[in-house]
């Protein structure tokens, strides 16, 4: 049986740091990292803004970025975690500089400051408009000279291995629950094997997949927190899903082409069809107001004019500079037949971030003994009800090494339990229809865009609801008959996440950030 000291679920910007330094602190531990796709897929490798820091202290401070983190966040972020985020982020980006990761620079050879929505100063530190697939490259080189260091790429993870599994075989019961690995799919063979490990991070990223239109890789399915949700760990806020206000309008591209917030903050502008530049029409900050505010803004235009998308303009900003500063996206939308100099860009607002997940203290340690979580699966508090611009990338960094403080102090005092049972496979069969999964697929994505999106309202969610029962169950009785596949678990984990996420909405009660429902007012909190 595989077994190894430290089990890392995720190979973007968070699992890759954590492995990192646990691996030069333990030399002599293994430490394996489980990833579905090629070990650069990543939520990390298609972020295209940067990373939010305070480096420079005459026109900015940790304070100010403080206090646009509570603003975007609505009223509901920690403001403990806001501030150690915050005040730690400068110590983690420079690790991640020694480790290799490039930054632009401006003339003077300092790291160049972006502004972006949300943000009252300057402190987006970015590499062009492809900052998260310098940093997955930086990381995974860094990796590859550690070898202690094992990356199973095409490796899927089924399930967490917690006591429900085996609890017939333990002596003495312990409290509460415990992880002690995970069950994990090669890919290749399809043979089923149990990863034991004395620690296990999940850093397995989004869920933006459970929606038709999203800026999310095909790999962003939800794992970590269905996985979690199912051995019973806490998991909070999923309501709170971000959609960036800005997606390239095309009804066959899946993920959506994100065209980055940093644009508006160079000096783009929305406009309607008719050429109306409608957002001071909703917030006095226009096109720079956060993000929650400038995606409703944009479904209500679209609901009211009838039209199928709004559009950026950028035809007016210097064309060399504006290449210079966004190169993959005016050669993305040149492939699509816009030259973005002279003609505006199609946009709709898609499925982006997943503000809440996993819920976890500020060492990362989940309601599970032995499991972590971090980057967008964990709910650390960061966020609130909607995430400010730029800010994932930094909690990614920081929670990575908090994780790593706190099993740097326990590691050698856990011992790997030997009485785990392989994973059961008897009386499993072949699925005849594959068409099931693939249709159930996209019958939850549509339901989730039309009924759990944007804007909500309490009669949608009541039916969103009652067909989600009906697709769990279809897919549970799947899962316990037929031989098991990744898209079969992909949809499984989905259908867990339109649940939660669904559920959850029901349950909150007042208009905060990201969340809308036309049946409850906007609370006091509202910017």
């Amino acid at each position: 049986m595989p077994q190894t000291d430290v089990l890392i679920i995720g190979s973007g910007i968070a699992g890759l740091s954590f492995a990192i330094k646990t691996a030069r602190r333990f030399p002599e531990q293994s430490i394996t990292v489980i990833t579905k796709a090629d070990d650069s897929e990543s939520n990390t490798k298609y972020a295209q803004g940067g990373i939010a820091v305070v480096l420079d202290e005459i026109t900015d401070s940790f304070d100010k970025h403080i206090e646009d983190t509570l603003r975007a966040g609505d009223g509901l972020c920690d403001r403990e975690v806001v501030e150690l985020v915050v005040k730690e982020g400068p110590d983690r980006l420079l690790e991640i500089i020694q480790w290799g990761v490039e930054f632009d620079q401006d003339e003077s050879g300092n790291l160049a400051l972006a502004k972006e929505g949300g943000h009252t100063a300057k402190r987006i530190i970015h590499y062009k408009d492809i900052t998260g697939w310098q940093i997955e490259q930086a990381l995974l080189r860094e990796v590859s000279t550690l070898t202690n260091i094992t990356v199973l790429s095409h490796h899927f993870s089924i399930d967490l291995i917690t006591e429900h599994h085996f609890k017939s075989r333990i002596s003495q019961p312990q409290p509460g629950i415990t992880c002690y690995g995970a069950y994990v799919m090669d890919q290749y063979t399809c043979k089923i094997e149990k990863y034991t490990s004395k620690v296990t991070l999940l850093a397995t990223g989004g869920s933006g997949q459970v929606y038709r239109t999203t800026t999310n890789p095909l790999i962003a399915t939800g794992d970590g927190v269905a996985m979690a949700y199912r051995a019973m760990a806490r998991v909070r806020d999923m309501e709170f899903v971000q959609f960036h206000p800005t997606a390239f309008y095309s009804k066959d591209d899946n993920p959506s082409f994100l065209i980055t917030e940093a644009i508006r903050g160079h000096g783009a502008y929305l406009r309607a069809k008719d050429g109306e530049r409608f957002m001071f029409k909703h917030d006095e900050r226009g096109e720079l107001a956060s993000r929650d505010i400038v995606a409703q803004a944009i479904d209500n235009e679209l609901i009211t004019r009838g039209d199928e998308c709004v559009y950026l303009d950028c035809t007016h900003l210097p064309k060399e500079d504006f290449i210079s500063h966004f190169p993959n996206i005016y050669e993305k939308c040149l492939s699509k037949g816009i030259d973005i100099t002279r003609e505006m860009i199609p946009v709709v607002p898609a499925a982006h971030y997943q503000c809440g997940g996993i819920d976890v203290d500020t060492f990362g340690r989940t309601s599970i003994t032995n499991l972590y979580a971090c980057g967008e699966c964990s709910r650390t508090g960061l966020h609130g009800a909607n995430r400010l611009a730029s800010n994932s990338l930094l909690e990614a960094i920081v929670f990575a090494h908090r994780c790593f403080v706190d099993v740097e102090k326990k590691l050698h005092a856990i011992s790997v339990s030997q009485s785990i049972p392989e994973w059961n496979a008897e009386g499993t069969t072949v699925p005849r229809e594959q068409i099931l999964i693939t249709h159930n697929r996209k019958e939850l994505r549509d339901l989730m865009s039309d009924y759990v999106a944007i804007v909500r309202s309490n009669e949608r969610l009541q039916r969103a609801l009652k067909r989600i029962d009906v697709l769990y169950h279809e897919t549970e009785k799947l899962y316990d008959e037929a031989v098991l596949s990744p898209q079969l678990c992909e949809l499984r984990n989905l259908i867990t996440i339109a649940y939660v996420i669904t559920k959850q909405s029901l349950e909150r009660k007042e208009n905060r950030g990201g969340f809308y429902n036309v049946d409850l007012t906007r609370s006091k909190h509202a910017h």
